[in-house]
């Protein structure tokens, strides 16, 4: 599989690598202006921002030094991004019927993806979620979440699974905490169970 031979690099998106993380989402930020917010705001402000307000908000919390999630890059080129953030910066997660929280432990949460297009299909995302839980563990995060989709069909548009796939997350050690429909589940991994 082409996975196993990709050599990725994976840094935390800051002030300092911003430009890198620009030309990774390119004129669209990402997909239709979202610049990875779309999670963080109420639906309303999320469109009134477009075109560029999602990216000055995501900018100025970058600025903050906020975390946000960790780009990937192969021979310096960007070609994957994951968001991961505590749980409670993603209001739209904390205020989703589908997604409440299940207990009182601090979450993080990984929300989504983007791969740049001529690196798709080739496992990116694996790795991206195994950066994920390396970066976690290394954080002395204890828990991690997701909200995946479960693809309908063989072939799903892409706009469907930028949230990530079911599979590659159970693939990495993550468990399904709660499914209340056919399209997605709550998954979780508990790090401080796993060895380092």
């Amino acid at each position: 599989m082409k996975s196993k031979s990709l050599k990725l690099s994976l840094e935390p998106l800051t002030s300092s690598n911003w430009k890198i993380f620009e030309s990774l989402m390119g004129e669209k930020g990402g997909c239709g202006n979202c610049w990875c917010m779309y999670f963080r705001l109420p639906y309303k402000t999320f469109q009134e921002n477009k075109p560029d307000g999602n990216k000055k908000m995501m900018k100025q919390l970058v600025k903050n030094g906020l975390p946000q999630g960790l780009i990937a890059s192969m021979n310096k080129e960007p070609v994957g991004w994951i968001a991961m953030a505590p749980r409670e910066d993603y209001m739209r997660v904390e205020n989703s019927r589908v997604f409440k929280r299940i207990d009182d432990k601090p979450v993080w949460s990984i929300t989504c993806f983007f791969i740049k297009k001529e690196f798709r299909h080739q496992g990116l995302s694996q790795h991206l979620i195994r950066g994920a839980v390396d970066f976690a563990r290394k954080k002395k995060i204890k828990t991690l979440e997701a909200y995946p989709a479960i693809p309908y069909a063989e072939k799903v548009p892409h706009p469907f699974l930028w949230v990530g796939v079911l599979s590659s997350f159970l693939n990495n050690g993550f468990k399904i905490v709660r499914q209340q429909s056919k399209s997605r589940a709550m998954v979780r991994i508990e790090l401080e169970k796993m060895p380092g």
